[in-house]
Parts: structure tokens; sequence; C-alpha cells
């Protein structure tokens, strides 16, 4: 189950390498016509203090538009909750403890204990929004914060810069795609967020080296891993949004403005990755 944690934390957030990996960054670019457009791999969630390598930074001052997975200055917070709790509860009269079974769910309300939340704030939850839940709060227990993401730093900068950001999708067809996971998908990975906290901190330090590194391969293994053992979740929450994202990025070549891409960073890793449709379509990309 390591691969569902990659895959769907990369919706959202070692071992020695190559002297010449350790030069690389999870930042790639893209010639237009009179413009550039970097891609940027990001993690959604950071430690405050963890500086952004000043290759991002620069990539940042360069660009006048930024483009994001979802427009992150215009989210509307009570549209945001709303939309939420449509989409990750349970309907009136189920609950998460009848869909587990009392053993399984015995289990989770110790997890969301050790993890300082009561179990019963759970049990109306679908089981992909109580996984996405328990493993939210167990990157928070590692010291990695939301707030701190590239994501929200780089909105932050661009509000106070007045630089406008755009969305390639919208949070609702975000969220459809996460409750639109096969029932067993979900279950299995709430699962494994109920079993194994020392694992998944494994797993997802393992998963920041890479990006730190900017270490393609290391990451496109962790998809490619999981994608053959789990195609029917992997194909609509990567290849398929990688395919319906490759016309807008692009259009962008088009413009006058450079601009700045910030998606999860195993969108674009991989034979079917972003990057790689880029270059199949006879673009040079280069990783910075």
């Amino acid at each position: 189950m390591k691969q569902v944690l990659v895959a769907l934390c990369a919706l959202w957030f070692s071992a020695c390498t190559p002297a010449a990996d350790q030069q690389h960054h999870s930042l790639w670019s893209l010639k237009g016509k009179t413009n550039t457009v970097y891609l940027l791999g990001s993690v959604h969630f950071l430690n405050e203090s963890e500086q952004l390598p000043a290759a991002l930074d620069q990539a940042y001052k360069e660009s006048e538009v930024l483009l994001m997975e979802i427009d992150m200055d215009d989210l509307d917070p009570l549209e945001t909750q709303q939309v939420t709790l449509e989409l990750g509860m349970l309907p009136a009269g189920q609950s998460l403890e009848q869909q587990l079974g009392k053993a399984t769910y015995s289990r989770l309300a110790t997890r969301a204990q050790d993890l300082g939340i009561d179990p019963e704030l759970l049990n109306r939850f679908k089981p992909w929004f109580a996984a996405m839940t328990l493993v939210q709060l167990q990157l928070m227990k590692m010291g990695l914060a939301p707030t701190s993401g590239v994501e929200q730093r780089f909105t932050a900068r661009a509000v106070a810069d007045k630089k406008p950001i755009h969305g390639l999708e919208t949070l609702r067809e975000q969220l459809t795609m996460l409750a639109g996971l096969p029932d067993q998908q979900q279950r299995e990975f709430l699962l494994y967020s109920i079993e194994d906290a020392d694992r998944i901190a494994q797993e997802i330090d393992e998963l920041l080296s890479a990006w730190r590194r900017g270490d393609s391969k290391a990451l496109a293994a962790l998809l490619a891993e999981g994608f053959d053992q789990y195609p029917d979740l992997y194909r609509p929450l990567t290849t398929e949004r990688n395919r319906r994202w490759l016309s807008q990025v692009e259009a962008l070549l088009d413009d006058r403005e450079d601009y700045l891409v910030v998606v999860g960073t195993l969108h674009l890793v991989g034979k079917d990755s972003l990057i790689a449709l880029l270059e199949g379509k006879g673009h040079k990309v280069t990783q910075h």
C-alpha cells in the first residue's frame, strides 16, 4: 500500500545518488515562441524551516503568472467546506464503523486517538476522507504543515506581488476524483493509514528526499511500482489528468508572459508524465 499513500500525497506532498543528481531540482522549463514556461513539482506538506532551492525562487521571480492544480488564491473557505463535506461524508444512517466492522474500526479509533482526534469525528467520513485525514495528521505530527507547502508559499508571495494565479482544474473536480475511487481502494488506503505509522513516516521521508534531490528516476520508480499494482487507481489520478493538462500547458507557449506551473511532483516523472507528453509533442524540456 506504499504506492497508494505516495499517489494520494503527491496529488496533494536515502540512498546515495550520482553527483549529477545532486545538482538537479524538481524543476523543468521549456521555451515558447517568446516566453518561458517553468514546470515545478510540488510537495504539499513541508516543514516551516525548510528553505526552497534558489532555482525555484528564481523561476518564481521570472514568471508573471502562476498556474496550479487549482486556483489557490480564489478558494472560498465556505465553498471548500461545503464541497468537502458533500463528497467526503457518508449518507445519513451510515457509519464508517458499519463499513469497516467493529474490529477494524477499533483499530481506527486507537490510531485516531494516538494522533489527537476523537474517533467519532471520523465515523461519518467516507473511507477516502478518513484516510486523508489520518495521513494529514500523521504528516503534521512529523512536523510537516500544509501552510508550508510549495503551493501555499508561492500563493502567499503571488498575492503580495499581485501576480495572477490560475487553476488547471477546480476543487470540486479534484475531490470528485478522490471520492470516485473504488470502494475497495478506499478501504485499503484507510487500513494502511491505520496500521503502520513508522512505515508511513519512512516512506514520506523517502519521497521528500527524492524531491529535494530532483531525483526523477527515484520518483518515477515509486510511480511505476504503484501503477503496476493499482492501474485503475493511478490512471484517473495521474495519467488521465496529465493528458487533460497537456493542451492547457501547450497553450501557454503562445503567450508573451512567462509562467510558473506548479503541480504534484509525480505528475512530472515517468513515461506518461506531463514532461513525457510534452516531449512526445516535440518540445524540448530541460531539468534545472
